[in-house]
């Protein structure tokens, strides 16, 4: 389907979730062919910024640790997670991502169980995790972000935590533009109508829902966790890596990703 317009409108969580497991479905193959060397096969990179697990340690001691991975995609950094000793669980919205998952256990002879779910239902027992993480999966995709918190509270074990990166939402005051254009505010930071494709047919075809800081910390404490840690990485030296909307000369002025580390 062709897009044929771009509009900021409220949009429910089942219309959400199918414009979004559509879209990744068809952007799966580019986006893996296009970040598949930055991201890794097994590699757990937070953000554009180059953020690396190895060397953030958000997530603290992993070995023997049971994880979840929300959102994870083609499961890099699931894979990676199970390599240094994790017992991971993965799931996504797209199951073409998932196929990419597969193909990369079968490049590289792991095997990492992987599972097509919606964030806001999770297929998965009360207090069966430690630890859940999403580098940049669901979270910003999903139409009501407070039950995904919710779900994954649920999931956790008392203590566990769950570590989430997503756009900085002092983004959506600027255009997704890595150039000048985009160092210059043209809406208000304030309006939290999505961004949404449509297609041919007026249906939408790609949904990102926008909140606050305020909303986030709100949908974590609402969902009986507690913010322990904000970080937002800078721009490093010698990065010169662009990924749509971020780049070296937006990453000098303005942040780009926050990481939100929450505690049951």
């Amino acid at each position: 389907m062709s897009l044929a317009g771009i509009g900021r409108h409220r949009v429910d969580a089942v219309v959400t979730s199918r414009a979004n497991r559509g879209w990744w479905d068809g952007a799966a193959d580019e986006y893996q062919a296009e970040h598949g060397e930055f991201l890794r096969d097994s590699g757990f990179v937070w953000c554009p910024e180059g953020l690396d697990e190895a060397d953030a340690h958000l997530l603290g001691d992993v070995v023997g640790r049971d994880i979840l991975e929300i959102g994870c995609g083609a499961g890099q950094c699931g894979r990676w997670l199970a390599g240094r000793g994790a017992r991971v669980a993965a799931f996504d919205l797209s199951f073409r991502q998932l196929q990419h998952s597969r193909r990369i256990d079968i490049d590289t002879d792991s095997a990492l169980p992987v599972v097509q779910a919606d964030a806001e239902a999770l297929p998965f027992a009360d207090e069966s995790f430690d630890l859940a993480c999403s580098a940049f999966g669901a979270l910003p995709f999903v139409a009501d972000a407070r039950s995904v918190l919710a779900e994954t509270r649920r999931v956790l074990r008392p203590g566990g935590r769950l570590v989430f990166s997503v756009s900085h939402p002092v983004r959506w005051a600027f255009p997704d533009d890595p150039g000048p254009g985009g160092l210059t505010a043209d809406r208000s930071y304030f309006d939290r109508s999505p961004y949404v494709e449509m297609g041919d047919d007026g249906q939408p075809t790609y949904v990102e829902h926008h909140r606050t800081m305020a909303d986030w910390i709100g949908h974590i404490t609402a969902s009986g966790m507690t913010l322990t840690a904000l970080t937002e990485p800078e721009w490093p030296e010698g990065h010169d890596r662009e990924w749509g909307g971020w780049s070296p000369l937006r990453g000098r002025h303005l942040p780009g990703t926050a990481i939100f580390t929450c505690v049951r």
